[in-house]
């Protein structure tokens, strides 16, 4: 996702504030973290879920594309839970 500018959803805002996760690990993971789902049809904005690692602390972003007005929407933010995630955290767990 290689837009400008991020535009950050309150909930994602109140998420990263109780989870201490800083912008510029939101940033850092948007720039260079990997696409592990697209989601094409989500509405209004196409959006994927990113992984990228902070020092060792893995974080998910899901960030959709607004290429209109250049800015990629940061719609949450959080840490992958291990019962969840495969141990690469790019896999979700079969139930």
């Amino acid at each position: 996702m290689g837009t400008s500018r991020l535009i950050y959803r309150m909930h994602a805002l109140r998420r990263m504030f109780e989870r201490d996760i800083r912008a510029g690990d939101v940033e850092r993971v948007v720039r260079s973290g990997e696409v592990i789902e697209d989601y094409r049809d989500d509405h209004p904005y196409p959006s994927r879920l990113l992984l990228g690692f902070v020092e060792s602390r893995p974080l998910h972003v899901v960030a959709a594309e607004n290429r209109v007005n250049d800015e990629t929407i940061i719609v949450m933010v959080y840490e992958p839970d291990r019962s969840y995630w495969d141990d690469a955290f790019r896999q979700r767990k079969r139930p």
